[in-house]
């Protein structure tokens, strides 16, 4: 039962926000295969009611407005759910992009066996993240974190094929790996401190020095456990075999929940549950900075040794995403805005270019590299957008890429962490090294003179779907947009330099 008195909007407003999602994706369930119209309607007016919660309560946090819902759960061990402006930067992202990947998945499905159930685990799998992203202590991170395993799942194996069921084992294997480290871990936390709620700066205070070993033994199997769905190295094989699932799945892992969550887990781990100072007392800071640039140059290597696009676009994700970690491992403010804006900027670039990946192959049959010989003139709008993408991931301004990685620089130096400048140039080479020839391809390479596997579409007026050639417009759009006006109250730097000026606040 409820610990607090009376139920207020305030309370119950984080609550529907995850059941704008849940609810709709149960219903889709029970949904016959044939009435698209009511499959499509419960997306779209799922997504269409959450939109507006997040924005009632992005509007209520601003304004200083707690947002705070306790259910006893555990003794000593509530389930809290809580908005504030670090879970609301995560929440925004992932509302906006379900919107997208909806869309998108509808186009790409269209025809297409057990649509019902796939649009309801992917509905589970939002309401997952979202749960994550509201988590208000461990305990309740925990539950969701498990949640969205077994959400994605199936979305993972959709397919069936030998390759897929491969996947989905692998995966699992994986993440339920990483969960029982992350059980391991709460317990052993919960067994010193108990389970305090999310507190910017860390709830350890002073702990007593007898303390020390159990806390860097739960930091290390908290970190590891998130590690695994962050795709941290070396617990990253993973992620680029569970590519042969749809492309809006892969959309959904890289840029909207799984990677994400495992991201945003360290974020809370490190500044809510640890805090800086308690930290780097213990001496954790430096080694997860080691490991993040490890993982950022080690994925961008071994993208560069791929042939399938999907494959290439998943390594580069090992090493986009460790930039998040490397912001959060160098504790300092500065580069903390840049570690937490990239969570938004990543998923934006990175959702693009899956998109542009599916639409490669559901109208041309490109799967790799030496395929893309002269796309651009057969998709253009497709192809521009993929640029966008892609010079968003090397930094060049005006994408918004460009911003995380300047302020990463920053923070590189302002926190005394001066070799970390080597790992983003050197990385920054590596992404233009197997971006630009994708580029190069796509737009001056002659097509191929027997043209290319597949010629779809072509009695449309669009060069694709239009609800496959849309999502991407729009979230190539926002890359942009979030890089030209980076500068303004409302971007996503904007909002990550309210929350940082929070974690960071004496």
């Amino acid at each position: 039962m409820m610990q607090s008195g009376l139920l207020t909007w305030t309370s119950l407003l984080p609550v529907l926000i995850i059941f704008s999602s849940m609810i709709p994706g149960l219903l889709i369930f029970a949904t016959p295969e044939k009435s698209v119209k009511r499959r499509t309607a419960l997306n779209l007016g799922g997504i269409t009611i959450k939109l507006c919660l997040v924005a009632l309560m992005l509007a209520g946090v601003s304004q200083g407005l707690e947002f705070r819902f306790v259910l006893t759960f555990l003794p000593g061990a509530d389930l809290v759910l809580q908005g504030d402006a670090l879970s609301l930067q995560f929440i925004t992202l992932s509302s906006v992009l379900w919107l997208a990947t909806t869309v998108y998945a509808i186009g790409y499905l269209e025809g297409s066996p057990l649509r019902s159930r796939f649009f309801g685990y992917f509905s589970l799998c939002v309401s997952a993240t979202v749960g994550i992203a509201l988590a208000g202590n461990l305990i309740t991170f925990l539950l969701f974190y498990e949640l969205l395993t077994l959400a994605t799942f199936p979305l993972v194996v959709h397919r069936g094929t030998p390759q897929a069921l491969s996947a989905g084992r692998i995966y699992l294997a994986y993440t339920l790996g990483g969960g029982t480290l992350v059980l391991m871990g709460v317990a052993l936390l919960h067994s010193q401190i108990g389970t305090p709620e999310f507190t910017p700066g860390g709830y350890l205070g002073g702990f007593s020095p007898d303390m020390t070993v159990s806390l860097v033994v739960a930091f290390v199997l908290l970190i590891a456990g998130l590690g695994v769905k962050a795709a941290l190295m070396p617990l990253h094989s993973w992620l680029p075999k569970a590519m042969v699932a749809p492309a809006p799945v892969s959309a959904l892992l890289h840029a909207v929940a799984v990677v994400k969550a495992g991201a945003f887990g360290i974020i809370r781990v490190v500044y809510d549950v640890y805090g800086i100072e308690a930290s780097q007392s213990l001496g954790l800071t430096q080694p997860l900075l080691w490991l993040a640039s490890a993982t950022i140059i080690y994925g961008s290597v071994q993208a560069l040794r791929q042939r399938e696009i999907k494959r290439r676009l998943a390594f580069s994700t090992i090493s986009q995403v460790s930039y998040i970690t490397l912001g959060v491992a160098m504790a300092g403010p500065i580069a903390a805005v840049g570690a937490i804006v990239h969570l938004v900027h990543q998923g934006l670039m990175k959702i693009t270019l899956f998109f542009c990946a599916g639409n490669f192959a559901e109208t041309l049959g490109i799967h790799t590299v030496q395929e893309m010989d002269g796309v651009g003139r057969r998709m253009p709008w497709t192809m521009a957008t993929f640029t966008v993408g892609a010079l968003g991931m090397i930094g060049i301004p005006p994408v918004a890429g460009f911003i995380s990685k300047w302020y990463l620089g920053m923070g590189a130096m302002e926190s005394g962490n001066d070799w970390v400048l080597l790992i983003l140039i050197g990385s920054s080479l590596l992404n233009a090294a197997y971006f630009l020839p994708l580029l190069y391809r796509g737009w001056f390479a002659a097509a191929p003179h027997g043209g290319w596997a597949e010629n779809n579409f072509t009695n449309r007026r669009l060069e694709t779907h239009w609800m496959l050639l849309l999502p991407p417009l729009l979230t190539a759009l926002l890359s942009l947009l979030a890089g030209i006006f980076a500068g303004s109250v409302i971007s996503p730097l904007g909002w990550t330099e309210f929350i940082v000026s929070r974690e960071f606040s004496p």
